[in-house]
C-alpha cells in the first residue's frame, strides 16, 4: 500500500509542479535546449524546447518518499534516502552541465573529464556508505543461476564504481528522442517495485514506486512532441537512482537485463566510434546511438520509443523471473 501511495503522490506532485511552476519557470528563464550539429537535421526544430525538465520528477520523487516513507524513516530504515541522495548528487552534476549549456549557449556543458571525476567520486562515496551501513556485500549475486560469486572488497569496489558510472552515462545517452529515456525506464522502476514487494523491502519499494509515478507524470510532458526535455539534470539523476537501487538491493548484475536498452544504446555508440577510427571513416550504423540509426531508416520517434519500451519491458520481466528464487 505504501508503494502505491508513493506512486500516486509522486505522479500528482510531478504533474502539478511541472505544469504550474517548473515548466513556466524554465520558459521564463529561456532554458532552451541547443541541438547538436552532428545530430539528425530534423531535430533542429526542437531547438529552444525547455530543458532541465528532470526537476519535475526529481521534485515529485523527493516529496513522495519523504511523506510515504516517513514511518519507516522514524523506525530507522533510511535505504530510500540514501538512494535519493545518491541520485541527487548526479542530478546536481547534470544541472551544472545543463546550466553551462543554457547560460553560455553551448551544447557541450562540462568537459567529459569533469563529469567523469565528479561521477566517480559520487560512486565511491555511495559505495563506502552502503558498505558502512552493512547494506552491501562483495558477493556478486548471479540471477537465474541463484549463486553468489565472492570477490575481494578492492575488486568489488572497482567493478561497482565502473558499473555505476557506466549506467549513469548509458541512461544519459539513451535520452536522445522525445520520451525515450522516460519510457524505457518505466518498466525498470516497475521491476524494482515488484522486487521490493516480493522481498518486503518497503522503503526501497517506496522509492521505486515514487520513481514510477514521477516518470509516468513526466511522460505527459516529454512524449512526442516533447514540451520539455529532462536534460542532463534528469537523465543523470535517473541513471544514479537506477544504479543506486540495484546496489541497494545488492544485485548489480540485474542491470544487464533491466538496463538492456541503455547497454545497446551505449554499445552502438562505442562500436560506431571505434569502427570509424579503425577504418578511417567507415560506419556500422547510419548514425549513432542506435535510435538515430532507426530514425535515418525512416522510423518515426513514436515507433522507436514503442519498440524500445517493449524490449525493456520484456527484459525487465525476465529479470524478475531470474531473481525470484533468491534468498534474502
Amino acid at each position: 500500500m505504501e508503494m502505491i501511495f508513493a506512486c500516486v503522490l509522486s505522479f500528482l506532485v510531478t504533474c502539478v509542479l511541472g505544469k504550474y511552476i517548473i515548466l513556466p519557470a524554465l520558459r521564463r528563464l529561456k532554458a532552451g535546449q541547443a541541438i547538436k550539429e552532428i545530430g539528425p537535421k530534423w531535430h533542429k526544430t526542437k531547438a529552444g524546447t525547455p530543458t532541465m525538465g528532470g526537476l519535475m520528477f526529481i521534485t515529485g520523487i523527493a516529496a513522495s518518499i519523504l511523506i510515504a516513507g516517513w514511518p519507516g524513516m522514524m523506525a530507522g530504515d533510511l535505504g530510500h534516502i540514501y538512494v535519493l541522495l545518491f541520485g541527487l548528487v548526479f542530478g546536481v552534476i547534470g544541472f551544472l552541465d545543463d546550466y553551462e549549456k543554457v547560460v553560455h549557449h553551448q551544447n557541450l556543458g562540462l568537459t567529459a573529464l569533469q563529469k567523469f571525476l565528479l561521477q566517480l567520486a559520487a560512486a565511491i562515496l555511495f559505495l563506502m556508505l552502503m558498505r558502512y551501513e552493512g547494506r552491501l556485500s562483495p558477493d556478486l549475486y548471479v540471477p537465474f543461476l541463484n549463486v553468489s560469486v565472492p570477490l575481494s572488497w578492492p575488486v568489488y569496489m572497482v567493478f561497482a564504481a565502473f558499473v555505476i558510472v557506466g549506467t549513469v552515462n548509458a541512461v544519459n545517452i539513451t535520452d536522445g528522442l522525445d520520451g525515450l529515456a522516460t519510457s524505457v525506464s518505466i518498466p525498470v522502476a516497475l521491476f524494482f517495485v515488484s522486487a521490493a514487494t516480493w522481498w518486503g523491502y518497503t522503503q526501497l519499494g517506496i522509492f521505486a514506486g515514487a520513481m514510477l509515478g514521477g516518470l509516468l507524470a513526466f511522460l505527459l510532458f516529454n512524449a512526442h512532441p516533447a514540451k520539455v526535455f529532462m536534460g542532463d539534470t534528469g537523465s543523470l539523476f535517473l541513471g544514479g537512482a537506477i544504479a543506486g537501487l540495484a546496489f541497494a538491493f545488492d544485485m548489480p548484475l540485474v542491470l544487464i537485463m533491466v538496463g538492456i536498452i541503455y547497454i545497446i544504446e551505449t554499445m552502438s555508440d562505442i562500436l560506431q566510434v571505434s569502427y570509424f577510427k579503425l577504418t578511417h571513416g567507415k560506419r556500422i550504423f547510419k548514425m549513432a546511438p542506435i535510435h538515430h540509426h532507426f530514425e535515418m531508416c525512416g522510423w518515426s520517434e513514436n515507433k522507436i520509443v514503442t519498440i524500445f519500451t517493449a524490449v525493456s519491458t520484456l527484459f525487465c520481466a525476465l529479470a524478475l523471473f531470474g531473481i525470484m528464487n533468491r534468498m534474502v
